[in-house]
């Protein structure tokens, strides 16, 4: 199998729990760091599926690398290969297939509980017991949010953020966070007091987030190999 291609925004926003994930499965990757100024790959033909990670900035930031990356991905999912985007990178799937991505109501910051939406591309992606048991917990970290391309269906969604997830053909993008690891929220929870915003709703504080990551983090791996399992199934096999 080709390798997967990673593209990281952030140092501190890599691929986490999903690059675990592809090693347990035997699927190769290659990272690209673009925060360190990694130059994006010009032959998309290299690879079997493409992934985004997150990241602070905005997509509608006037960053080097923001038109590039939407070129990539309309490539990418014109030619029929799996896009896979977490936060940021969901939010450049949308971008690039003409959605548009605003500020959200309200801050998404901890634990923060999603509602799968009962249609037949979100049981494929999150099993056909969702209509029993609909709800998940995620981890989130985000102020904006994206609206659903034309051609894509909503999997999830949530009170606080409408659009969650959405999937096009054989790619799917996020808002959430399903790829933290422990490591990786608690190294977040030291940005806390940066995003100069009060708990709320929606919005938890560091001790109640990592008071929780025990009871979630299973629950939170258990959702990501779903929807993992589900993309990887979609990835050419030559």
């Amino acid at each position: 199998m080709k390798p997967v291609a990673i593209f990281r925004f952030s140092s501190d926003d890599g691929p986490g729990y999903f690059a675990s994930f592809l090693d347990r499965h035997s699927v190769p990757r290659t990272q690209y760091n673009l925060d360190e100024g990694d130059a994006l790959p010009t032959n998309l033909d290299d690879f079997s599926g493409f992934v985004f990670m997150g990241g602070s900035m905005s997509v509608n930031d006037d960053l080097p690398w923001i038109r590039p990356v939407l070129a990539l991905i309309r490539q990418a999912i014109a030619d029929g290969q799996p896009c896979l985007g977490h936060c940021l990178g969901g939010q450049l799937m949308s971008m690039a297939l003409g959605g548009v991505v605003t500020t959200n109501p309200v801050k998404e910051i901890g634990w923060n509980p999603l509602l799968a939406e009962n249609n037949a591309i979100a049981r494929q992606w999150l099993g056909n017991d969702i209509a029993d048991h609909p709800h998940f917990t995620t981890f989130q970290w985000h102020d904006e949010t994206f609206t659903l391309p034309e051609g894509a269906t909503r999997i999830m969604g949530a009170e606080a953020c409408e659009n969650q997830a959405f999937v096009i053909g054989n790619s799917l993008g996020m808002q959430y966070h399903v790829e933290m690891t422990p490591e990786m929220i608690e190294a977040w929870c030291g940005d806390w007091e940066a995003e100069n915003v009060d708990a709320s709703a929606s919005v938890q504080r560091p001790a109640e987030m990592r008071a929780a990551m025990r009871e979630n983090m299973r629950a939170l791996n258990g959702l990501a190999d779903r929807l993992y399992r589900r993309w990887i199934a979609g990835l050419p096999a030559h």
